[in-house]
């Protein structure tokens, strides 16, 4: 029994298992470095693929690297300071911080100081001194947005200019973050502010009480499609003229009918029923649109005095045909002159030459020679004018160009054309300076309509009186004035009651003048059925804005106040009110009456003429005074005597459906006419076209500046020069 061994209970000593697990680990470990041991195959290194930066930081920063194409430093792009940058060690958090925090990042909302600008505030009066005020900028898409569109439509560029490269590496370098708009968004823009203006104008009709004077005119384009437009003028409630485009449409034809539908369409989209006169050309189709027009705003309430005011004819129209029946007794020497500025003006060579012996007979350039329009008389006046100054070189280059005589001919103007040039010069320029105040749309014209016929009639006068040529020039024209004026039944009583309205004027020339251009009788007759009418829309007024006042039977003037109502009014215990009544009444119905607002103004002392009379400021001064005369003066005053306001407008369309651009649709060509208008400066004429001779001055310079060796001129400081950029960095 005792060499029976008892088995184990499980529990091995400790050596014999750390003992059995060596071995087993080192089994392991001998396999595992048999298998490290086997030749295996190379395995090339994965190369990493290059990522562009995307952290908004780099819009401001010049990435720095190092000889192995590492970006280790960051410079800024405004301050010129330099970071850390690597992106193991650093990254863009410092850059980050610093972009925030740049006082010369001009693109930073967050920046700790703001940038400062000055400001131009816009004044109603061009002469007044540019004001200007303090603020400061900060960036915002939609306001750069809204000014680029505004200069597309105020400087009629076309839509593509903002798609070009010069544009938007402008952009790039001014304002980086703005983001430039496609041609097709500046079209939908353009139209949207046009309507945003639009309802804007509309308001401005609707919270004025006035009435508004309408000029219109047509036009064709290149398009072959006619156009008209409406311009509105009217006085505001601050005694300031205004001139607004209200319409530019196609139209069918120009015809009396569709130019009359048209019109009341316009009217009524725009909510305008208190017309008070539309003024328009001489044509016939136009008198059969206003027949229409005149029932139409009747039956819109206005009352039967004023509509019939209504047609006004333009005074520059009339002109153009007095002085066009007078220049063809001078048919010869204007053609003979024509003739030889086109000759001239047809060759750069004989143009180049022409300059050359003008400036060595010691003429100065001041004017260029221009070509006229025939149909145009002023542009006529103009050519002549620019002719005559060279008329010496004209005779030289007859001298020293051997083709000038045998390539003209008998049209070579001889010392007798030069003469009646001359001489017709000295009269188209009076006609000339009249067409120049008529013409005006920035300031009140109504009032020397009456002033400028009767300033005709006496130059008319004086060339019937004259011998030769001159008196058949004055017949003719003579004759054509008093086809439209000769008769104030065929004109406009405004023309008048403008010129009365005047204080400076009154009624203390008019009788004169009256009697001066019609004779005694007539002069007499005309005068009372001045003062008639006169007296009668005064009443028309007095009853529409004071209700309490009624017109004096048989007086033809506005009587005082009722006494029924003032009776009515009377307060209980107050007798002597009852008293005063029945006192006011006794002296109606024995004929004495309170003197009307229109008689104490006439009965005023005129006002003495200065320079620099304002007629709406003194009506503004004076309307507490004259509480329904000066409504009725707001009204009148406000009447354009020509359509060049609306004449005006055809140049603009010109530039805008130029040949290049002749697709844009009716819609977009209305929108951006009428915005134009309406967003200009008030009261500041604007120019777009070249100056010739200032073009002409500037290249005579350039041309010796650049072409001399020695440099007549030094250069100034250059300007720097822009990185050329890649289309994706835009």
């Amino acid at each position: 029994m005792d060499n029976i061994s008892i088995p184990s209970s499980g529990c091995e000593p400790p050596n014999s298992s750390s003992q059995g697990a060596t071995a087993v680990e080192a089994q392991t470990v001998d396999t595992i470095t048999q298998q490290t041991v086997l030749p295996t195959a190379a395995v090339p290194a994965k190369k990493r693929k290059v990522v562009e930066s995307r952290s908004r930081v780099w819009d401001h920063f010049v990435k720095i690297t190092d000889s192995s194409n590492v970006t280790v430093e960051a410079k800024c792009i405004y301050c010129a300071k330099v970071y850390q940058c690597q992106s193991k060690k650093h990254g863009t958090t410092s850059l980050r911080n610093h972009m925030v925090s740049c006082m010369k990042n001009p693109h930073s909302k967050d920046t700790r100081q703001s940038l400062l600008t000055f400001q131009a505030v816009a004044t109603s009066d061009a002469s007044e001194p540019t004001v200007g005020e303090l603020g400061t900028w900060v960036f915002n898409q939609e306001t750069i947005r809204r000014a680029l569109v505004e200069m597309i439509i105020i400087d009629e560029l076309p839509f593509i200019f903002v798609e070009g490269q010069g544009f938007r590496r402008f952009i790039a370098v001014a304002c980086p973050r703005f983001k430039i708009l496609s041609r097709w968004t500046i079209s939908r823009d353009i139209n949207v502010i046009y309507e945003e203006e639009k309802l804007n104008l509309k308001c401005l009709f609707r919270g004025n009480t006035q009435r508004v004077s309408i000029t219109t005119d047509s036009w064709t384009s290149i398009q072959r499609i006619n156009y008209m437009v409406v311009t509105a003028h009217f006085i505001d409630e601050e005694w300031k003229l205004h001139k607004k485009i209200i319409s530019f449409v196609p139209v069918t034809s120009h015809k009396g009918e569709y130019i009359a539908k048209a019109l009341e369409s316009c009217l009524i989209e725009w909510g305008l029923r208190n017309v008070f006169t539309v003024t328009v050309d001489n044509a016939s189709s136009n008198d059969v649109a206003l027949g229409f027009l005149k029932r139409k705003v009747l039956s819109w309430g206005s009352s039967t005095v004023k509509s019939k005011y209504l047609h006004m004819r333009c005074i520059a129209h009339i002109l153009n045909l007095v002085v066009q029946d007078g220049l063809k007794q001078c048919d010869i020497a204007v053609k003979r002159v024509r003739e030889v500025v086109r000759y001239v003006r047809s060759s750069p060579s004989r143009l180049k030459k022409f300059r050359d012996l003008a400036e060595y007979s010691g003429i100065e350039q001041k004017t260029s020679l221009c070509l006229d329009v025939p149909t145009r008389w002023n542009s006529t006046y103009l050519m002549l004018q620019s002719a005559l100054i060279y008329q010496k070189v004209f005779d030289d280059y007859e001298y020293s160009d051997n083709s000038f005589k045998s390539d003209l001919g008998d049209s070579i103007p001889t010392s007798l054309d030069w003469e009646s040039v001359n001489n017709l010069v000295k009269l188209l320029k009076c006609f000339y300076e009249m067409t120049i105040r008529i013409s005006g749309s920035l300031y009140v014209t109504a009032n020397t309509f009456f002033s400028e016929i009767s300033y005709l009639y006496c130059i008319l006068n004086e060339m019937v009186e004259a011998d030769g040529a001159v008196k058949l020039m004055g017949a003719n024209m003579k004759a054509k004035f008093e086809k439209y004026w000769g008769d104030i039944d065929k004109m406009n009583y405004m023309i008048f009651f403008a010129n009365i309205l005047d204080p400076r004027d009154k009624l203390e020339y008019m009788p004169t003048q009256l009697v001066h251009m019609y004779g005694e009788q007539k002069g007499k007759d005309y005068l009372d059925k001045l003062l008639a009418g006169l007296n009668e829309l005064y009443d028309d007024y007095a009853v529409s804005y004071s209700p309490s006042v009624v017109p004096a039977s048989g007086s033809g003037s506005v009587a005082s106040v009722n006494p029924n109502v003032e009776s009515v009014s009377a307060p209980v215990g107050r007798p002597q009110h009852l008293l005063k009544a029945q006192i006011k009444k006794q002296r109606m119905e024995t004929g004495g009456r309170k003197k009307t607002e229109l008689e104490y103004y006439l009965s005023e002392a005129i006002t003495e003429d200065e320079g620099s009379f304002d007629i709406l400021r003194w009506w503004k001064v004076n309307s507490a005074r004259f509480p329904i005369l000066s409504k009725i003066a707001r009204d009148i005053l406000a009447i354009p005597i020509s359509t060049v306001a609306s004449e005006s407008a055809f140049s603009t369309s010109g530039r805008v459906l130029d040949p290049f651009r002749s697709s844009l649709t009716p819609k977009i060509v209305e929108a951006l006419v009428c915005t134009q208008d309406w967003l200009r400066l008030p009261n500041t004429p604007i120019s777009i076209e070249e100056n010739l001779e200032e073009l002409e001055r500037f290249e005579k310079e350039f041309s010796v500046d650049g072409g001399s060796a020695s440099g007549g001129r030094t250069c100034g400081t250059t300007l720097p020069t822009i990185p050329a950029m890649k289309l994706g960095e835009w």
